[in-house]
């Protein structure tokens, strides 16, 4: 009876598993042939990475349309927009800022000065302004387009002199824009970017001199003050660069701008659900993958604390609310990484302050500890499944949404992050895991898992409330990591089931994250 119960789940993985590589094709097949039309073309322009977007049929020379990332972005992220606008016959120029993405150099830890962070930034905008227009495919004319960061350098260069034909801020926020500056300004935001709603709406006041509307555009083209604000529905801070209303508002208000037409039958850059596609794909083939190489030949209780719910609630509470407080006093630059050595140690005491309590509650009998060190075939096993994941991900993400192959200055900070975030993947799967006597178990660890991801956000957003200044943009990063530990504990939970152990799973994850980390977060001068 085992055995034809093992060959029936056998059978079910390799399904799965097919059914999931067929679906990634599709989607990676989907996704190329969104180039298609196009010609790229990748330069390191004085250390600068830059890519040029051109229509192959392009029938003169045409406005370009310099592209900037935001804080922790790349080029890749932007691409929706590159795309969307080459296809409407732009020549586009994206590319990465100082510090982040594949540019070699880092960024000065000073970020105020002739020398510091924003003056490099600025003065990459304004290279790229007189690269794109003296371009020979381009015809002299130039709009900027930038993401959350980036539109504060494009009003503060704006303000400093730079002269471009139009601008198209997303996620706006800069206290330099002024009624008249940046000229001819599009603003973008997501319906669900709260705050910033109520920002676009006041600089688009500025500019009309009373109470505005979205979609209405006040000012005029030829004496660049025309300004409008567009709200992308249902969309958040980096949801905003994939949503086809926003490609779309973006591409008639250049069309504007330069009183010309987009091509018969254009069609945005519309990605983001063949990249959920994609991610789906790949999921489901390392689920069967995982079904048919490291599961046991029969089913085991998954091992872990088996914890109650009043047990549970106090080791979750107490390091949610000693981690922010620890953590912010906890000298940063260990890494040079902006925030991604601070998240190193949100996670390591997060993890040990775990850890401690899971010690203690199993010492007084509330919480099952391990019973021995774990083996190196489920060590083996963890590596195998981290190295799948990063591979997968890493080199699907780095085509298509972001830069996640990092170069050496950033794979060897890897390692440190890795042994920074073990501690607490570790805790948290054994504290997640197990199910008390008596119990039924299945539902309520589901609960449990979401339960301590959530509580992990809630610190991050604790330790922002105490230092402000410095870990503001952790308020960026939050939901990301949120929707790492939802994809990501698909796999976690997969690991668990195959292998009757939360040790793989603590180390896939560990391992995947702190690749993550090093990849995008931007680097400093150490």
């Amino acid at each position: 009876m085992q055995d034809g119960s093992a060959r029936l789940r056998k059978a079910l993985s390799a399904i799965v598993g097919l059914i999931g590589a067929a679906a990634a094709i599709y989607a990676l097949t989907a996704l190329e042939a969104g180039r298609n039309g196009l010609e790229f073309e990748d330069r390191l322009i004085d250390g600068t990475p830059v890519r040029i977007i051109t229509p192959a049929d392009a029938d003169g020379p045409a406005p370009a349309v310099v592209i900037a990332h935001g804080f922790a972005g790349v080029m890749e992220l932007m691409e929706p927009f590159a795309v969307s606008l080459a296809r409407a016959g732009y020549v586009t120029f994206s590319f990465d800022f100082v510090g982040h993405g594949s540019h070699p150099t880092p960024l000065p830890t000073a970020i105020s000065g002739p020398g510091g962070a924003a003056a490099k930034l600025i003065a990459q905008l304004n290279d790229m302004v007189g690269l794109a227009r003296s371009f020979p495919g381009a015809n002299g004319q130039v709009a900027l387009l930038g993401h959350s960061m980036a539109t504060d350098l494009i009003a503060k260069a704006a303000a400093d002199g730079l002269k471009v034909d139009a601008t198209i801020a997303v996620s706006l926020f800069s206290p330099d824009v002024t009624a008249t500056s940046p000229g001819n300004m599009l603003i973008i935001v997501g319906g669900l970017e709260d705050g910033l709603t109520d920002e676009a709406l006041r600089v688009t006041a500025l500019t009309a001199g009373g109470p505005v509307e979205e979609g209405v555009t006040y000012g005029s083209f030829d004496d660049g003050t025309a300004r409008r604000t567009v709200f992308a529905d249902g969309v958040e801070h980096l949801g905003v660069l994939f949503d086809p209303e926003s490609l779309d508002a973006a591409r008639d208000w250049l069309d504007r701008a330069f009183a010309r037409s987009s091509p018969e039958g254009w069609q945005a850059n519309v990605r983001g659900p063949m990249i959920g596609l994609l991610f789906g794909g790949l999921l489901a083939f390392g689920w069967g993958l995982a079904g048919l190489t490291i599961a046991h030949p029969t089913p085991i209780p998954a091992q872990g604390a088996g914890v109650r719910p009043g047990v549970l609630l106090a080791l979750v509470a107490g390091p949610m609310l000693v981690t922010p407080v620890l953590a912010t006093l906890t000298p940063t630059g260990l890494l040079p990484l902006i925030l991604g050595d601070y998240l190193g140690i949100h996670f390591f005491i997060y993890g040990a302050a775990t850890g401690i309590g899971l010690l203690i509650a199993g010492r007084l009998g509330r919480a099952v500890l391990p019973a021995h060190p774990p083996s190196i075939a489920t060590i083996l096993s963890g590596l195998a499944a981290g190295v799948f994941v990063i591979a997968a991900f890493a080199i699907t993400l780095d085509r298509y949404a972001y830069t996640f192959v990092p170069d050496t200055a950033r794979l060897m900070l890897a390692p440190a992050l890795f042994a920074a975030l073990l501690p607490w993947f570790l805790a948290d799967e054994w504290l997640t895991r197990g199910v008390p006597d008596g119990a039924e178990g299945r539902g309520r660890r589901l609960w449990v898992y979401a339960l301590t991801k959530i509580c992990f956000v809630v610190s991050l957003g604790l330790a922002v409330a105490l230092d402000t200044e410095r870990l503001f943009f952790l308020l960026i990063v939050a939901p990301v990591i949120l929707a790492f530990f939802i994809v990501y504990g698909l796999i976690s939970q997969r690991l668990v089931a195959v292998t009757g152990s939360p040790v793989p799973a603590a180390i896939a994850l560990s391992a995947a994250l702190a690749w993550s980390i090093a990849a995008t977060f931007p680097r400093i001068i150490g």
